[in-house]
């Protein structure tokens, strides 16, 4: 069963309320103001707004809530100009739904929401890995040119060298790297 945050609004959520109930969702509603300490109180699978439009600040205070605790969101609203979807769709909100909120596919709304949540945060984790990589490549690229320069090794030397000091530490290559620029860096 999934965990719904119904984040109340000026909007009567009843019939929204009573949809997510009868598909079966666990749903919990709490107005904007508490949004913070709900989400961190109650853990929910997926937060759903239902509003006219949104404002600036729930769309700024979305996307803080994505770098601390990121969830899929649906939103329902019945703004449709461009202006809205883009600062919504930069806010990481995972379904903008405009108009009609068409109950029979709401728990569709929902589940596809969540997959699309699940595919965002596993592009985000590649490309983490991938700048971590690319940092770490640049790191021993620079402590390779302080080994050549003050132990006079080749290239190919210098490279295993690190290696073997970052397995005799059992530590990463890039940690290692890191800190032969720190000893450099020290000894200037």
């Amino acid at each position: 069963m999934l965990n719904v945050l119904l984040i109340e609004s000026n909007v009567d959520n009843t019939l929204l309320e009573n949809s997510l109930n009868g598909y079966g969702f666990s749903c919990l509603k709490t107005p904007y103001s508490a949004l913070f300490e709900q989400v961190k109180e109650n853990k929910p699978d997926v937060l759903i707004f239902n509003l006219d439009s949104p404002t600036e600040k729930i769309l700024s205070d979305l996307h803080s809530l994505n770098q601390q605790s990121p969830l899929p969101v649906v939103m329902f609203a019945a703004d449709s100009t461009i202006d809205t979807i883009n600062q919504a769709i930069k806010a990481e909100v995972s379904a903008f739904i405009v108009d009609a909120l068409a109950y029979k596919r709401l728990a569709s709304i929902i589940h596809v929401a969540i997959a699309r949540f699940k595919q965002q945060q596993s592009l985000k984790t590649a490309l983490e890995a991938a700048r971590v990589q690319l940092e770490d490549r640049k790191q021993i690229d620079r402590a390779k040119a302080i080994l050549i320069q003050t132990r006079n090794f080749t290239e190919n030397e210098a490279y295993h060298t690190l290696r073997k000091l970052a397995m005799d530490r059992n530590i990463t290559l890039g940690e290692m790297a890191k800190n032969v620029i720190a000893m450099a860096e020290l000894l200037k």
